[in-house]
């Protein structure tokens, strides 16, 4: 302040720049040591915010991630203990195999075993402890009493029986009861996770958090002894603030929360904390996470901040002082010359400005400044049309190339397509007889029989099961009285023997060629075994990556729900924009998932069908009334129509299904009636009695399925507008999971539709007798 007065002292009197170099350098300094202090106080306290929900969220996570590993292992060992080849009656080898097997897929599991009820270990994998007593352990006691989770203990039996390791060996028990066929109990199914599963999950979530933060990660059981953290904190019982927060507040125990608290060892931490309440099915143990770190260390950004705010606020008011002493200079200098630098940018010649002291040669420079703006402005402007220029080449460049990739690929193509229609299949040739007439070589090494041994033999006797054969005998017979079978002329897969008893699974082609008395069948085969091995394998690879995909996209998709309901506070309208359509399409792809573990299940035979003889009319009423909310808002009708007597209780169509899964199928055809409908029109489900039979249809007025698609409808994956961009939403395995479901039932599925007319999916399931409302079997208890 001396420095300008005196600044002040040596100008004329009553000077305007020294008034607005004054005025600027006053302003300058108060407004920025005001917002400085204002800003250091509110970031204080944001930091300070900051930091303990970050502990919090770290604690949150944890939990979270311990909670859900334990629900995966507690639902895998349930349905470990359904399953059919560790049943009481399998082998004991195999029964070992399988326990191998399963402990072989996840590493952390130290020991599985199936004890009878007299707590003898019959079968464990690698025959660990078999023979050995476990009716006094825990695990054993409490599975019988239907506690599946015992909390963590250290080895016993298994100590010696382990590798060494460098902690002591701990242990989380997982056990449920083995059923026989009848349901009944039959001895226990025990799984020992290990203890380091937590401790990797903890070294997970704080990975890089310990170095950078010095934040140290807690496991405590529900009486407070901790069961993973520092090695001197191991084993001891804590008496903390946020212990009792943890289990105390409700808010707390949804989401976590944080406190300072001085520990035994003297020190102060800040403490995050959460508590775990089990997930899905799991109850849970009560374990409580604590991530703690020093109070100094936690808060030394907060110190830092406050040290660079009062350098910033500084040398701010320093800088901000000068400048306006050098701006209100400038601004001041005579304005003489503003008319001439104006006459010459109206005349369009460049406006040079020149150095000197004449008056208002401020304006002269913003003039010049302007000018050199302009010019500037011009010369990017031709530079960006020179690039575009060069771009355009390079795309084309890249079109050219991407014609010539394409050309290649087409090349391949054909070249295959050539491979393909040489390649030799099976061939035999059968009369209207069924005896074989022709043979080829490659059906000899197929099928074991050589031409001279196959001609003049049945081909039913010769190369059908003996359990198809009737069904064989009975297509030939119907041929020759009406003359088609559903076969002819289409592919479909068949099981054959060899001539040394073996099965083969071959893709087999049936044709009718040949006059009328010398009408012959032309039967092509091609064997399928390694397309089943692969699509086993496939189906196998597919059904693990979704089910490893769905724990994290469930955890994406929840996250992108909360910032959609601000729980991070008011989002910009784009981000809400971006976050809306990302959740959902989290929500689709997690639903992609379950239906595509919907078909894998399916086909291992591990989708229970508990099958009961009832009336199908309150199925498909609750299935219209669930689809009503739906169809409203696409402004669609439904409607349900019954055949005379389909709704009374005497005369009501039944058959022997499982209701939810009917019921699924009957959702999966409306969900897709009401999407391909448009508005205003009216989607009708009718129930129709049948000789030995019960119809359930679904019918539409859109615009039907495209003559192209038809045969591709009850594919996977297979959608009638398959585009990126199309309007319609979906998986393409609607379908397909319905045709498995009817299937299962023994029934069928198919439809009819006309272009520009609608479509009606027609379901036939046996007809059952309505007196006989008891249950008639069960699905496969995988």
């Amino acid at each position: 302040m001396p420095f300008s007065l005196a600044f002040l002292r040596r100008l004329p009197p009553r000077a305007l720049s020294a008034w607005m170099a004054l005025a600027f350098s006053l302003l300058s300094i108060v407004l920025t040591l005001v917002l400085t202090a204002a800003i250091e106080r509110k970031a204080t306290e944001q930091v300070k915010t900051s930091i303990g929900h970050g502990l919090a969220e770290l604690a949150a996570q944890t939990s979270d991630k311990l909670e859900r590993g334990m629900y995966e292992r507690y639902r895998e060992v349930a349905l470990i203990a359904q399953r059919a080849d560790l049943g009481p009656d399998a082998p004991h080898a195999q029964r070992r195999a399988a326990l191998d097997r399963v402990r072989a897929s996840y590493d952390y599991y130290s020991w599985i075993g199936m004890a009878g009820m007299d707590g003898t270990v019959q079968v464990a994998a690698q025959g660990l402890l078999e023979g050995a007593d476990v009716s006094r352990r825990p695990w054993f006691r409490d599975a019988l009493r239907g506690v599946h989770a015992g909390d963590v203990h250290d080895a016993k039996l298994l100590a010696s029986l382990l590798p060494r390791q460098a902690e002591p060996l701990r242990f989380v028990d997982v056990a449920f009861p083995w059923l026989d066929a009848a349901g009944a109990p039959r001895g226990v199914l025990g799984v020992h996770l290990s203890w380091q599963w937590a401790r990797d999950v903890e070294r997970s979530v704080m990975r890089g958090v310990t170095q950078r933060r010095q934040a140290q990660a807690l496991i405590v059981d529900a009486g407070g002894t901790v069961l993973l953290g520092p090695r001197a904190l191991l084993g001891t019982r804590l008496a903390l603030p946020s212990l009792g927060a943890a289990q105390a507040d409700a808010k707390a125990a949804a989401d976590g929360g944080y406190l300072v608290e001085r520990w035994p060892d003297g020190a102060s931490y800040l403490v995050g904390y959460m508590r775990g309440h089990g997930y899905g099915a799991y109850p849970g143990l009560g374990w409580t996470v604590l991530v703690r770190q020093n109070v100094a260390d936690a808060y030394a950004p907060v110190r830092r901040l406050r040290e660079y705010g009062l350098v910033a606020g500084v040398l701010l008011a320093a800088l901000f002082s000068l400048a306006g002493v050098l701006v209100a200079r400038r601004i001041t200098r005579p304005l003489g010359e503003l008319a001439q630098a104006a006459q010459q940018i109206r005349a369009g010649q460049p406006a040079a400005i020149e150095a000197g002291h004449g008056r208002y040669t401020e304006v002269r420079a913003l003039a010049g400044a302007l000018g050199a703006l302009v010019d500037d402005l011009v010369r990017r402007r031709a530079e960006l049309e020179e690039l575009n220029a060069t771009l355009e080449q390079r795309v084309g460049q890249r079109t050219r190339e991407l014609e010539q990739a394409l050309a290649t690929v087409r090349a391949s193509e054909q070249r295959v397509a050539v491979i393909l229609e040489t390649a030799q299949d099976a061939f035999i040739r059968v009369d209207l007889q069924g005896l074989v007439r022709d043979w080829n070589p490659a059906a000899e090494q197929m099928l074991g029989w050589t031409r001279a041994q196959a001609l003049g033999r049945s081909v039913a006797e010769l190369v059908v099961p003996e359990q198809f054969r009737p069904l064989t005998r009975a297509a030939l017979r119907q041929f020759l009285q009406t003359g088609d079978h559903e076969i002819v002329g289409q592919r479909v897969e068949r099981v054959l023997i060899t001539r040394d008893g073996a099965e083969v699974p071959v893709e087999m082609t049936t044709g009718v060629a040949g006059t009328a008395d010398g009408a012959f069948f032309s039967i092509f085969l091609h064997d399928i075994s390694g397309r089943r091995q692969v699509e086993r394998m496939k189906n196998e690879f597919v059904a693990t990556v979704s089910h490893e995909l769905r724990t994290p996209l469930t955890s994406i998709s929840a996250s992108l729900a909360m910032l959609a309901d601000g729980m991070a506070g008011d989002l910009p309208p784009a981000a809400r924009g971006l976050v809306g359509v990302a959740n959902a399409s989290s929500e689709r792809l997690i639903r992609l998932i379950g239906d595509v573990l919907d078909i894998q299940k399916m086909e291992a035979g591990r989708t229970p069908i508990e099958r009961t003889v009832q009336p199908l009319a309150p199925i498909a009423v609750d299935a219209v009334a669930a689809m009503r909310g739906f169809a409203a808002q696409a402004g669609v009708a439904l409607a349900l129509d019954a055949s005379d007597g389909a709704g009374a209780s005497e005369a009501a169509p039944c058959a022997a299904v499982d209701r939810d899964r009917i019921t699924q199928v009957l959702t999966n055809l409306l969900s897709n009636a009401v999407k391909f409908s448009s508005p205003g029109t009216t989607v009708h489900t009718r129930i129709e009695a049948a000789p030995g039979k019960v119809r359930l249809a679904v019918a539409d007025q859109g615009a039907g399925i495209p003559e192209d698609f038809r045969e591709r409808v009850f594919q996977r994956f297979a959608q009638a507008d398959a585009a990126d961009s199309r309007r319609k939403g979906g998986t393409g395995l609607g379908l397909s999971i319905c045709k498995a479901i009817v299937e299962e039932h023994g029934g069928t599925i198919r439809f009819e539709s006309r272009s520009g007319e609608g479509t009606t999916f027609i379901v036939e399931l046996p007809a059952a007798p309505a007196t006989d409302m008891a249950v008639v079997a069960h699905g496969n208890a995988s």
